[in-house]
């Protein structure tokens, strides 16, 4: 699996402006409405999922990521958004630190699959300091998406 298959470019933010994990969320998950990826009739039923699923435990993973994730039974395919706060997000993250990277997954009910391959592949891309560090400095959605192109190739599928 190809992140840059799930991420919608126009889903790509490189300064975030919440300040609260509830604020990092919903404008995730504008990104996704107003790009398309999600209808806004879907908008309140996927944050709820979000919240719910961050009452489980941080999605906030550490070394300054999130990967916020949910399935939900009207969405078709699974997209993603990518966002990325200058300042940081207090995303009660596993290690204490503050979330500066944010992937946004929202999957189909139905394929815990390919959501699960997604949030593996994700995971293990952002476990790399070089590229966290390019995705922060990156100054463009174009920018950004081209570092993730670019991993992409190494891995096989």
């Amino acid at each position: 699996m190809k992140i840059v298959d799930v991420i919608i470019p126009q889903a790509v933010c490189v300064d975030l402006k919440a300040k609260t994990k509830d604020e990092a969320l919903s404008e995730l998950v504008d990104l996704l409405v107003k790009s398309g990826g999600i209808k806004s009739s879907e908008k309140s039923s996927i944050l709820t999922k979000l919240k719910e699923r961050e009452v489980l435990g941080s999605t906030g993973i550490g070394k300054g990521v999130g990967i916020p994730h949910a399935k939900c039974s009207s969405i078709k395919k699974m997209v993603a958004a990518l966002g990325v706060s200058k300042n940081g997000v207090d995303f009660k993250s596993l290690d204490g630190e503050m979330t500066y990277i944010f992937f946004l997954l929202v999957a189909p009910g139905d394929t815990p699959g390919p959501h699960l391959k997604a949030l593996a592949r994700i995971s293990r891309l952002l476990d790399d300091k070089f590229i966290r560090e390019r995705l922060r400095a990156g100054k463009s959605a174009k920018e950004m998406l081209k570092i993730l192109e670019d991993e992409d190739k190494k891995f096989p599928q």
